[in-house]
Parts: structure tokens; C-alpha cells; sequence
């Protein structure tokens, strides 16, 4: 019997450098560690020690007899990717890195960010007890995109929250929550106050479609739609017209997946999970039957992973709807499924299509090969108009989508853009305003100065790629103040206390942050909730100043 990792795997790795016979791939050092939708198990060479289950934060591995309903495929899908990915040889157990210098004194960091790259960054900065780390974030919560991206009805891919705060709980740590840089800090007083600063600030904004109507009311970024429902307190007074009964997606990666299950499922699911309760009041109005979503390109190269599309297919009361026509794949896209990934998307897909609809049922409808051209209306959307694609090989070698000329339109009133983040310029750093990051080597952007998550590498991978992406850019910057180039007087954790309260009285401190976890779990006593979150930033302070004393270190 071997163990088999699951569709909650964050791709954090925890679980490699834990396993004693190194069958747990890709790791980082490998290539395809960037690009995998998920750590493969091979069941050839698992001991069956359950080493892995241990060290996992977020609950993905099992026994492969434990497997039950859809989780079962996964015991193929682990199997699978050794088919093309045969173990490595010649594999030497990790062994103890250098010792740092101790002659340096103590080095001040700055992370400015609470989400996971930040954390792991901050975490791999405490592993030494030289290191000091004052974490800035601008909102009065930390994690980011794991607490206001996350799916509500994903609560296991939260649990890596856990092992944020274990890491994090240190006396060379400080949270200044509820503080932005730029704003109640500047960038130059970072570096006055800290040897380094990292940023770690994540892709906030989206990218837009480019087409006619894209402006009219009832046309959103799915990047808001996902904080709205998930309690961002920048968006909690933001309204969806959900009485149309259909709504229209335009992309169809994980974050169209999450929006369009949630746009479904049963609203008695939901009650059980951490949405905002504005966003549970609303969906229990909705009139929504049908979700659309449009991809350019074929069911080969659908963004989605394969994780996320199986688990669409456990829905209760919701079908999923694809044309068999559109499963049918040209040369180039035949090419594709020697991959193990590849052909596993296309056989999920072609399995969905011939499951019949069911009387009764909402439906999400998958629309591949298709673009939209324009949204129309009058005073607000109204319907979207699409062309139909086709897939060809440009100069380069590459597979691009081509109009085909024909189109059609479907009535909406409900248009999310889901096509991809953007990062936002940093005040007083360098910018890409093409590539939407900071530009950067291995982390390092200037003289003290780094860079680590989505700001550093574009929006790709899941939460646990950035582990290594913070990894490298903690080496950078250790490499750097071992080799002397981040020595120099700066201030103390006590000048940085008293500038941010000078400028921000409001902030909030790690004692702050547990007042809050506490409050809003607290709520929840009683019910299937794990938390009510709170979505105002005054009622945060509040009960932050008020109870932080219980939770003083």
C-alpha cells in the first residue's frame, strides 16, 4: 500500500525533504516544479512510513485504501506522472547546510505583505536567531490570498494558515497590521529602519479584456467578485446583479472554477463554510441557473488544473455541460497528450460531456475555442457577443487562437473577466509594466531591495510554490549579508513602533490579529462555521485595541 496525494495539495513541499526514500516529485531543484498542478507520490517506491501525512499542512495525503468517491482517481493521477517522469537515480539524501556567520550582529528585515509569500519568506529568515522581521501589511488581517482569495468551500487549503502562525510566533517578530507603505510609511524609511526589505505585495489587479462594453454596469473582474464573497473589507460594499439566470465568465483557469461553483452550489454547502455573510444573503436571492465560461483555446490547453475540474464533477444539483464537438483536437493538441496532465484534462472532459443533463439542475457550461467580441446593452449589460476560434501554429512554433468568423451572443447580466492578476508598482522601485512585476534576479532587485511571490515572478503556480520562491530569494539575501554587503547602522524595533504609531495610531499587532481570529470564531460558536469574518476595518480596531491585552506574548 502506498500513500497518495489529493486535490488539496498546495504544492508547498513540506512533504519532500520529510520523505526517507525521496518518492515525492517534483521537487524543487527539478524543473517541473514551476509548472505542476500538484506533488505526485510514487507508489513504486513509498515505504508506506507516512512521514508525508505528518509534515503536510493542509491535510492532502492519505492511505490510497482510505480514498473515497472522486478522491480515488488521484491513486491513477500520482501513479500517472512517473509514466513520463521516471524516478531520479543517484538521489543523495539532504545534508546539513553551512553554518552562518556570527560575527555579523543582527540583521533587520522588512516584508512588506502577510500573504504566503511573505510568510514563507519571514519563515525562512527565523530559522536564524540573528534575524530580526517586522512584517507590514496594509490590511487589519493577515494571509493574504489564503484568507481573501481561497475558496470559502476549500477549507483545507486554509490550513496552512496553521503553520504560518506557528513559524511566525517568535519574539524576533512583529505584525505592524493595518499599515501601508507608501501611506503611513515610506519606502526610504524602510530601508532607513531595516538592513533589507523584501516585498512580497502579490498581484492585486487584473487584466482587462479590451472590448466594447467592457465599462457598463454588470461587468466585473472575477478578482473582485472573489474578495467580495470572501469578506475583503475593500470590497464588502460592492453589488453583483445576480437576478439574471445566466451569468457569463471569461477565462476559464481556477479562479473561473472557484467563482462558478460558488455562483452553483447548494447555498446550504455554503452556510457551513466562512463566506462573508453579505455574500451568503445574496446568493440565497440569486436567480442564477447557469454559469458560462469561455475559453480561447481548446480543452487541452484549458488554464484550469485538473484538481479543481474533477472536483467540479462532485457538485450536488449541478451538471456540467461540453459539446463534444469541441473535444475534437486538432493535430497540434493530439501532440499534447503525452503528457500525463494533458491527457488526464481531456479524458475528464470528454467523460463530463456524456453525462446527460438532469431535470432540475443548475448547469456550468464550458465554451472552448471561444472569444468574447463585445458585451451590449442599454445602461448596463445586457448580453455578450463571442466568436468562435480555431487553433493554429504561428511563425514561432507556438499554438495561437484564430477567429473563425463565425459568433453568437448569450443574454447575461452578470460579465466576470477571469484572464489573469497584474501587479501594481511599488512607490520608489523599479517596474515592468509590461510583465506587470519588479524586475528582478533571483530576488534581488537592487542594492537591498528583494522580491519574492507573484510580484517577483507574474501570477503563476499555487500557494506553495512560492516556499521556493521565497527560499531563493532568503538566499539571495543571506548571501549577501554573510558576504558583508547589508552591514550598516539602522534603526531599532523601537524606532519603527514609534514612527508607525505617529503616523498610524490603529495599527495592529500580532496580540491584535488573535483578538480578531478569536472574535470571529467565536461567532461561529454554535453552527457548521469555522468563522464569521468581520469586513470593517473599524470594528477590527476596535476589537483589536480592546482584547489584545488577553493575548499579549
Amino acid at each position: 500500500m502506498a500513500y497518495v496525494i489529493t486535490q488539496a495539495c498546495c504544492n508547498d513541499a513540506s512533504c519532500v525533504s520529510a520523505c526517507p526514500v525521496n518518492c515525492i516529485h517534483p521537487t524543487p531543484e527539478e524543473r517541473e516544479f514551476a509548472q505542476t498542478e500538484m506533488l505526485h507520490i510514487d507508489p513504486e517506491t513509498c515505504i508506506d512510513c507516512g512521514a508525508c501525512v505528518d509534515a503536510c499542512p493542509v491535510d492532502a495525503i492519505f492511505p490510497e485504501d482510505k480514498l473515497l468517491g472522486s478522491l480515488t482517481r488521484y491513486k491513477d493521477i500520482n501513479a500517472e506522472y512517473y509514466t513520463t517522469n521516471p524516478m531520479p537515480t543517484g538521489w543523495i539524501p539532504l545534508t546539513p547546510a553551512t553554518p552562518p556567520r556570527r560575527d555579523l550582529g543582527t540583521l533587520r528585515v522588512a516584508v512588506v505583505g502577510a500573504g504566503p509569500a511573505a510568510c514563507y519568506a519571514a519563515g525562512e529568515l527565523l530559522e536564524r536567531s540573528d534575524v530580526e522581521v517586522a512584517m507590514f501589511e496594509k490590511l487589519p488581517t493577515p494571509w493574504g490570498l489564503v484568507r481573501a482569495g481561497v475558496a470559502p468551500d476549500h477549507p483545507g487549503t486554509k490550513e496552512v494558515t496553521r503553520m504560518f502562525e506557528w513559524s511566525l510566533d517568535r519574539p524576533n517578530f512583529e505584525f505592524h497590521l493595518n499599515v501601508e507603505v507608501g501611506k503611513h510609511v515610506t519606502h526610504d524609511e524602510l530601508l532607513e529602519n531595516h538592513h533589507a526589505v523584501i516585498y512580497a505585495v502579490g498581484a492585486s489587479s487584473d487584466r482587462r479584456l479590451g472590448i466594447p462594453g467592457e465599462d457598463l454596469p454588470g461587468v466585473h473582474a472575477a478578482t473582485e467578485f472573489v474578495a467580495w464573497y470572501n469578506g475583503h473589507p475593500d470590497y464588502a460594499g460592492r453589488t453583483f446583479d445576480l437576478s439574471a439566470k445566466r451569468a457569463v465568465i471569461v477565462g476559464n483557469g481556477n479562479v473561473a472554477l472557484d467563482v462558478a461553483r460558488i455562483l452553483t452550489m447548494n447555498v446550504e454547502e455554503l452556510e457551513r463554510t466562512d463566506i462573508a455573510d453579505h455574500a451568503l444573503a445574496a446568493l440565497r436571492r440569486s436567480n442564477i441557473e447557469e454559469v458560462v465560461l469561455l475559453g480561447r483555446r481548446g480543452p487541452a490547453q484549458a488554464a484550469y488544473s485538473n484538481p479543481e475540474f474533477l472536483a467540479l464533477g462532485d457538485l450536488e444539483n449541478v451538471d456540467l455541460v461540453i459539446d463534444d464537438a469541441d473535444l475534437e483536437l486538432d493535430p497540434a493538441s493530439a501532440a499534447l497528450l503525452d503528457d500525463p496532465a494533458t491527457a488526464m484534462k481531456v479524458r475528464l472532459a470528454r467523460e463530463f460531456a456524456q453525462r446527460a443533463p438532469r431535470p432540475g439542475h443548475k448547469r456550468i457550461v464550458f465554451r472552448y475555442l471561444t472569444s468574447p467580441i463585445e458585451v451590449t446593452g442599454t445602461g448596463k449589460a445586457e448580453a455578450l457577443r463571442y466568436g468562435r476560434n480555431e487553433l493554429v501554429v504561428d511563425e514561432s512554433g507556438s499554438l495561437s487562437a484564430r477567429a473563425r468568423g463565425d459568433e453568437g451572443s448569450l443574454d447575461t447580466s452578470l460579465v466576470l473577466r477571469s484572464i489573469g492578476y497584474r501587479g501594481n508598482p511599488v512607490g520608489g522601485v523599479a517596474f515592468d509594466d509590461k510583465r506587470g512585476v519588479i524586475p528582478n534576479e533571483h530576488g534581488r532587485v537592487t542594492d537591498r531591495v528583494y522580491v519574492t511571490g507573484w510580484i517577483k515572478r507574474g501570477p503563476s503556480g499555487v500557494i506553495g510554490t512560492n516556499k521556493a520562491c521565497a527560499k531563493e530569494t532568503v538566499s539571495a539575501l543571506l548571501a549577501d549579508f554573510e558576504a558583508g554587503k547589508l552591514l550598516g547602522t539602522v534603526g531599532t524595533r523601537k524606532d519603527v513602533k514609534k514612527l508607525v504609531e505617529r503616523r498610524q495610531p490603529e495599527q495592529i499587532g500580532f496580540a491584535g490579529w488573535r483578538a480578531i481570529d478569536k472574535a470571529e470564531t467565536s461567532r461561529a460558536a454554535g453552527s457548521a462555521r469555522p468563522r464569521v469574518k468581520m469586513t470593517d476595518k473599524v470594528e477590527m480596531v476596535t476589537v483589536a485595541r480592546r482584547r489584545k491585552r488577553l493575548f499579549a506574548r
